[in-house]
């Protein structure tokens, strides 16, 4: 028996997944083996605040390596979306991936982080980001989930195409999301012990991220008059 076009898609979808998923897993291996070795040579006793200083060619050559990996996980999402909100979908969800499984590989390969609340340094671009391990796993859940939503409209031949305001809101729920990650400075600078994360910040942004979009799919929805 023949397949109908929407089982072939169907099923080219869920490969798609698949491999998408795969990729993420697979990076943030990468990216914990490399972890793995820098601790090994700047905390061989237990990864700990405050911050032991780099030396800046090892700085330099680490922000670069970030750099690359965010080029990776743009390409293999442009290359496997066929629009821009699909690719942007793809983007969150192997970055996501990568963030949840570059835990999970530090946890099998060095067994940190003892508990959710450890503190870690997130990334380097344009300064440092630190925060509890809890709250880049609450987000990168967020991206998974938003992202389906996402994909579920535009694989139903619905539309997804986001107003000014609610790029607006989105965006400035990631800005103070980012910001709960570099207010602290003076810990992010290896200068003190890190002070209370702002989860309130990350409450809102998170909060604004998902009524921006559950405000795009109301929207958008066929047979629904458009929020102004």
């Amino acid at each position: 028996m023949e397949r109908t076009i929407e089982e072939t898609s169907e099923k080219s979808r869920t490969g798609l997944l698949f491999f998408l998923f795969l990729f993420g897993v697979v990076m943030a291996y990468f990216e914990a083996a490399v972890v793995v070795y820098l601790r090994q040579l700047y905390y061989p006793e237990g990864f700990r605040f405050p911050l032991k200083v780099m030396e800046n060619h090892i700085l330099l050559v680490e922000i670069g390596r970030e750099a690359a990996s965010i080029v990776m996980l743009l390409a293999v999402a442009l290359i496997a979306g066929r629009s821009f909100y699909e690719r942007f979908a793809f983007f969150a969800i192997i970055f996501a991936l990568w963030d949840i499984f570059y835990y999970i590989w530090l946890k099998v390969l060095l067994g940190w982080p003892e508990g959710l609340f450890d503190w870690d340094i997130l990334f380097l671009i344009p300064m440092p980001w630190i925060a509890p391990v809890l709250s880049p796993v609450i987000v990168s859940f967020c991206l998974i989930i938003g992202a389906a939503f996402i994909l579920k409209r535009l694989w139903s031949g619905g539309v997804f195409a986001p107003n000014y305001r609610e790029w607006a809101i989105a965006v400035g729920g990631a800005f103070l999301i980012l910001l709960s990650y570099i207010v602290d400075q003076d810990a992010a600078r290896s200068l003190a012990l890190p002070g209370s994360y702002r989860w309130n910040f990350l409450a809102v942004g998170v909060a604004a991220g998902f009524y921006a979009l559950a405000r795009c799919l109301i929207r958008t929805r066929k047979g629904e008059k458009p929020l102004e």
